[in-house]
């Protein structure tokens, strides 16, 4: 089996790239920040503020958050409804922003994700996943752009889905969860000390998978695996 993380901020590109990964190497891809983004989904139809941990916390037995794959697609569901698509707004993303550095989220989940990469090949992305997910993967990326670029892209990518959105809104909002995802006590979304940079700032979605591809492919040989 092999082990891939791919960390970074929000608007990377990692989910993407993961798919694209996982793809080409016929591996299972796992997106560990819809995960979160469920919880955060629960948590603001619920009228909780997301910062209350012992009011969170609180909630998280009340919750369920299942990832299955139907037709090779992942799918998140929160309390057996399919929130796939729900879970993409800036909003939510918000809420998971705030309940991620909450420890009871973080260790409600780790069981899910780590009981995944224990039984397949697999690629995860998210902000933690080569510093406490999975620390022994074989390969570790962590993900970066400009918050000028990540902005940018998340933009165009809600806009193309209907959503009506503002550029502003979405650079405040990033700015704000950078800081909070970065700053937070428990489990930080910084990089892994063996950790391969990988700034896309400037690169197309193809021209990411390739410099990402020549990561993994040193990265197994050096681990003495192969794709």
């Amino acid at each position: 089996m092999i082990k891939i993380a791919v960390d970074g901020p929000s608007g990377a590109g990692k989910s993407s790239l993961a798919k694209a990964i996982a793809k080409q190497l016929g591996v299972v891809y796992v997106d560990t920040g819809a995960l979160y983004r469920a919880v955060g989904l629960y948590i603001l139809r619920s009228d909780i503020d997301p910062t209350d941990a012992d009011t969170v916390t609180g909630q998280l037995n009340n919750i369920t958050v299942e990832l299955k794959f139907v037709d090779g697609v992942q799918r998140i569901y929160l309390c057996g409804e399919d929130v796939s698509e729900e879970i993409r707004t800036p909003t939510v993303a918000k809420y998971a922003s705030d309940v991620s550095s909450i420890g009871a989220v973080r260790t409600f989940l780790l069981d899910t994700q780590r009981n995944i990469a224990a039984t397949t090949s697999v690629i995860m992305d998210g902000r933690d996943i080569g510093t406490v997910i999975m620390p022994d993967a074989d390969v570790k990326i962590f993900l970066t752009a400009s918050a000028e670029a990540r902005a940018l892209r998340r933009y165009n990518e809600l806009v193309k889905k209907g959503a009506s959105v503002s550029y502003d809104e979405i650079f405040s909002g990033m700015q704000q969860r950078d800081a909070n995802d970065s700053g937070r006590a428990i489990a930080p979304a910084v990089p892994a000390e063996d950790a391969v940079i990988l700034d896309n700032s400037n690169y197309s979605e193809e021209e990411t998978l390739a410099a990402a591809m020549k990561i993994i492919k040193s990265g197994l040989e050096a681990a003495g695996k192969s794709i």
